[in-house]
């Protein structure tokens, strides 16, 4: 990594260790909380890449914990895969069919 004050090729530093603070809360450690459910609006993603966002997103749901997917259509194949990944352990409940968005809470049975 080149920093805008150095040369290219110059010697960058970088510490042996890195403070920690706090390990014992979920979270990333910027401080910022999540208050109420999450939502993933996938319209906007592109097509390649839509399943692979909400099983990522949906590996973060704790159990007893939830989410709600907002999807361009009736996500029928994406549940299925789910299904089948998480061997039943994802709820989904329909909040909105359509026509221009599908919305879905899933919930990870506890």
């Amino acid at each position: 990594m080149v920093r805008p004050s150095q040369s290219p090729g110059a010697p960058v530093t970088v510490p042996a260790s890195l403070p920690v603070s706090d390990v014992s809360k979920p979270g990333c450690g910027c401080g910022c909380s999540d208050s109420g459910e999450p939502e993933l609006d996938v319209r906007a993603i592109p097509h390649a890449l839509r399943h692979a966002t909400v099983f990522g997103a949906l590996g973060a749901v704790t159990a007893g914990s939830s989410m709600r997917l907002v999807a361009p259509h009736d996500p029928k194949p994406l549940l299925a895969q789910i299904a089948e990944r998480e061997e039943g352990a994802i709820e989904v409940t329909y909040l909105e069919r359509g026509p221009e968005a599908w919305t879905l809470r899933l919930t990870r049975r506890a």
